[in-house]
């Protein structure tokens, strides 16, 4: 078998076949992209009442999606989230780092799409939302590294600089939070034995001496009222 000399070979051929081995040695070094992807109306820091879109994509072949969890960035209370729409029949439901959006199992590939409204954006140039996705066979896609250029990246928002003149908003209270109602200050009720041993103000006595005394006036009046009245009583 003959070799043909490298001498020999053109040089197009060479720069053409060295081009192809360096480009596949360069797909094979980046990083898998996130399937779960997030835009928004209006990624802007500091924006209010922002619609914040999600797109979770499918990775197995055998089972669906049931639940999707995130992990909120710092700036953003679970407070300050509400649903905006998602699969049939799924429900949102807040957590103590974050929310959940999940139901019946999706069909085997289909990919996971809603959509959350967020109260404000934080203060930042970008926002990561660290993401669990949940398949009905138990098993969970992690996207939570914060490095753009790892495995398995968090979904991340890129936002612009604030507007001019916006402000953070006063934080939302929390579902749990609810004013104490006010302590009502309530006097004793005098009792009856109290009532009934009040003092007479002129003679120092009570009520019901006084009572006392009077009808034993009447019972001396009426028993000389009838000495005077009886036959031979008094001498005409």
């Amino acid at each position: 078998m003959s070799r043909i000399p490298l001498s020999r070979i053109p040089l197009s051929r060479l720069s053409v076949a060295a081009a192809g081995a360096a480009t596949a040695v360069l797909l094979t070094a980046v990083p898998a992209a996130a399937h779960t992807e997030v835009e928004a109306d209006k990624a802007q820091a500091l924006a209010e009442n922002v619609t914040v879109s999600f797109h979770a994509e499918a990775e197995s072949d055998t089972s669906g999606i049931k639940e999707v969890r995130v992990v909120l960035p710092e700036g953003i209370a679970p407070a300050d989230v509400t649903y905006g729409k998602g699969p049939k029949g799924w429900k949102f439901s807040a957590t103590d780092d974050g929310y959940s959006v999940k139901g019946a199992e999706l069909k085997t590939g289909e990919s996971a799409e809603y959509t959350v409204v967020v109260r404000q954006l934080p203060d930042a140039k970008e926002v990561p939302f660290k993401t669990l996705q949940t398949y009905g066979d138990g098993h969970v896609d992690r996207w939570i590294e914060l490095d753009e250029n790892g495995e398995n990246p968090a979904p991340t928002l890129k936002l612009k600089a604030a507007a001019a003149g916006a402000k953070p908003v006063s934080p939302s209270p929390s579902v749990s939070e609810s004013p104490a109602p006010p302590a009502v200050e309530t006097e004793p009720a005098a009792s009856p034995q109290a009532a009934g041993t009040e003092k007479d103000d002129e003679g120092g006595l009570s009520a019901g001496a006084w009572t006392g005394i009077g009808a034993g006036v009447l019972v001396a009046v009426a028993a000389v009222v009838l000495a005077v009245r009886r036959p031979g009583g008094t001498e005409q």
